[in-house]
Parts: structure tokens; sequence; C-alpha cells
């Protein structure tokens, strides 16, 4: 029988051997077909498992006589499942949650494992859970189930109290956020397009044209999503582009597109007049970012293309009122999303900056003079923030900080550079920097070598510049 628990399972056993939760899930409850109610409860118990996967093993692992990484993954699985529910979810009673988990083991491992899932869950079940203990970064490491390494770059940054807040926030389902497309819509229209299709939206607190979804199900199946009503994107992924703030008419070079989201939103904040250059290195998502497209009724505006954004096309050069350089990075601040990031190990995410740094001091190249460029990444390490954007400058000081304002709190940004936090502003966490380029009598055009470093920072090069 096809449940919310079995499907769930599926999904966290595949997800514990290396898939992403996220995608396994809305592949899972396509093929299952389960109603709203069944498929936000596999949602939740998929979710719930893996943010907090490290503390639940951590009260599991008395009550088992075989070590935890022993068993059979499926048994694993549906442990941690019970844990989850029993300490975690209030609705559902304790003796069915056992008994269903009891069930699950039988059908998959036989009568010895469902004795054995019996009797671990029930053991947790009559015993008290010890806090963590120790120091912040031991302690916050095993409550949320973060690598350590991730919780000492955040106290360093925060403090324990902040640090907290932040990763309780990380460990929370975030509101299914959607914007309207103001070339087919007003929000009075999608907000009634939507309640005749049975949605329940309220709006964004601070950010205008923005709605939550409630009992959505597939977004997909709407109707207003097939015609192109909305764009579904987290508020932060917005601010970016308004601090870039494009007027109608302006050409805008997109390096690295993919799935769009920003692309099309410099289209929308344009009004549908000028031109979005987006390109992306990966040819099978350049589909994805046609289809985004043509729903949303851009094909006049985004123009698509295959391109690497680290290789210098010189027919793009000193062309763009504003290039984007959203750029790949760590995905730290989307773990609310994608709940398995927290997993990355500290090696995985080292040559990061090197790799930003390339892209960002080639796509500059294509900002013309007067232009701006935006810098942006879905983390919030400062080594892929920060430090690239100040490496950057050092190195091309014909770019200067450009101050914006955005509505969220504490969006008035001087210094040309903001980071959005998931515990402070209920968006992902996001870094925006946005830099213009002076006016120059003529373009530089500088190489980059194999290391990120480019030749723009010399004398010769310095030159050419009227600063």
């Amino acid at each position: 029988m096809v449940t919310a628990r079995t499907v769930a399972l599926r999904v966290i056993v595949a997800s514990d051997r290396g898939g992403w939760t996220d995608r396994l899930l809305k592949r899972e409850l396509r093929r299952a077909n389960l109603d709203s109610r069944e498929a936000a409860l596999c949602t939740r118990l998929c979710y719930g498992v893996v943010q907090n996967r490290t503390l639940l093993d951590f009260w599991l692992a008395p009550h088992s006589k075989i070590p935890l990484g022993k068993l059979e993954s499926r048994v694993l699985g549906i442990l941690r499942l019970g844990a989850y529910q029993a300490l975690f979810l209030d609705k559902i009673p304790d003796f069915a949650g056992v008994s269903a988990c009891v069930d699950m083991a039988r059908a998959a491992s036989g009568e010895r494992a469902a004795g054995f899932v019996n009797a671990v869950l029930r053991a947790l079940l009559r015993s008290p859970c010890p806090a963590p203990a120790g120091e912040a970064r031991e302690r916050l490491s095993l409550l949320y189930s973060r690598p350590a390494w991730q919780v000492e770059a955040y106290l360093e940054t925060l403090g324990e109290g902040e640090t907290e807040s932040l990763l309780a926030a990380d460990n929370t389902a975030p509101p299914l956020w959607v914007h309207v497309n103001p070339l087919r819509a007003k929000v009075e229209h999608l907000r009634d397009a939507l309640a005749a299709e049975g949605v329940a939206t309220e709006p964004h607190p601070w950010l205008p044209g923005c709605l939550s979804l409630r009992g959505a199900g597939d977004i997909e199946r709407l109707a207003s999503w097939k015609q192109g009503l909305f764009l579904v994107a987290d508020p932060a992924a917005r601010l970016a582009v308004m601090a870039a703030d494009p007027p109608p008419g302006a050409h805008v070079i997109d390096g690295c597109a993919a799935p769009g989201g920003k692309a099309f939103f410099a289209a929308m904040h344009m009004l549908g007049r000028g031109v979005v250059s987006a390109f992306d290195i990966h040819p099978h998502k350049l589909s994805l970012l046609r289809q985004g497209r043509d729903r949303l009724g851009l094909d006049n505006i985004v123009r698509i293309g295959l391109k690497d954004a680290g290789v210098f096309d010189p027919t793009l050069a000193d062309s763009a009122d504003l290039v984007l350089a959203d750029l790949p990075c760590s995905g730290l601040g989307i773990v609310r999303k994608k709940p398995d990031i927290r997993f990355k190990t500290a090696g995985s995410v080292s040559g990061l900056p090197l790799v930003q740094r390339r892209l960002l001091l080639n796509l500059s190249r294509y900002v013309k003079p007067g232009g701006k460029l935006l810098y942006s990444t879905c983390t919030l390490r400062q080594a892929e923030n920060e430090e690239v954007a100040d490496a950057f400058l050092r190195e091309c000081p014909g770019f200067l900080p450009q101050p914006f304002v955005l509505p969220c709190q504490g969006g008035d940004a001087p210094g040309g550079r903001l980071t959005v936090w998931p515990h402070i502003h209920g968006t992902d966490g996001f870094f925006i920097c946005l830099l213009q380029r002076k006016q120059e009598r003529k373009g530089v055009h500088y190489e980059i070598d194999q290391e990120g470093h480019n030749p723009c920072a010399s004398p010769a090069v310095h030159a050419e510049r009227t600063d």
C-alpha cells in the first residue's frame, strides 16, 4: 500500500545514498499521486528526517544492539522515520507511528526486522532523550545536525545566540513564495485566479507582488501557473534584481542563468522592454530556461544561449548595462530547501572562491563603462561572499561599490553589499554585492590566468583608465 510513510522511506533511503531529497521527493510524489494531505505529511517526514539525521541517530544509538552504521539501509531509514514522528510530530499518536514503522519493516525485511524496529522504537519512547551538551560548536552541531566546520564559521561571524537562531531557522519548512508576473496579471487578479483553484494566499509582509501559497499541491497542474501568471522563487532572488534596478530598455547579461529566476525577474522588472541575454554552460538546462521563458511570455526579451561564463567572448565586451553574476557556490543559504547541503565537507567547498573570482573577473568584462555588475550567491560563507568581492575590487579598481536600498529590514546598503538571513528576513540566505564600472575612455580587455588572477591591477593597464 502506498502511503506518506512508504513514499517517505523511499526518498530517505535514496537520499542517504547520495541523492538530493528535494528532487527525489518531487519525483516520488508524482509517481505515488498522493492526496494533498498525505503529500504534505510525506514532505514533512522527508525533510524532518534529513534535517535532524545526526540528532536522531544520537538518540537511537543507545537502544540498538547493532551499530546504526551496520544496519540495512531500509531498516535504518524506518528507525529514523519512527523516531522523527515520535519526537517531533505531535499529531501522530506514538502507538500508531510505531505500528506503521513495524509494518514497513516487516514488508521490507521480514519478521526479524519488524521485531527489531519495534524494540528499538519502544525503548526510545520509554527513555528521556538527553539534550546535547558541551561547548557551543559541539552542542549546536549535534542539536541541529550540522557539521562542526559550518557551525564554527557561523560562531565566528554571528556569536552563539544568533548562530543558534540561524540553525533553528534552517531546520524549518520555508513558505511557498510566488511573484506576480506584471506582464500577465496584477496581484488582485492572481489572488482571484488562485482562489478559484482552491489555493489560499497571503501577501508577503514587506515585498510587494509576492504571495505565499497554501494547499497548492503540484504547482505545475494549476491553470494560473500554465498561463504564466506567476514565478516561483524565494524573495531573496528578486531582491538581488531589485538592488541592480535595470531600467526598461537595458541590456542585461546573466552569465550563469539556469534555472532562470534572476533573468526572468530582470525581464519583468524592465516591463518586458530591453534584452536579457541568459547564458548557461550546461546544454540540458537550456530547455528548462526556454520553457520558463515561454511560459512567462518573455520570449521577446530573454535570449538564451550556451556559453561558459569563464571564457571571454569578445562580441560581448563592454556591451551590457547590467551583468548578473549569480555564481556557483556552496549553497549553504538554501539549506531549508535542500537539506542535504548541510552534509557537504569543508574540503568540497574550499576551491569555490577561486572559481568565483575567475568567473566574476571574466563576466566583468561585459559591463559597459558606467554599467553595473551584480555579484550574488545563495551562501552565507564570508570566504565566498565578502572576501571574493574584496579581492575583485583590489584587482579591478575600475569598479566601485554602488549603494542600494531594499524594502527588507536593514535594507539600506550604502557600501553596496547586503546579506539577507533566514532567521532575520525569513528568506533564503543570500549575499548581494552591487558594483558600478567607472566611465572610461575605452574598454580594457585583460587576460585571466588559471589561478584566477588578471593583470588589470598592473600599472600598465591602469594607465588606460581615467581614475
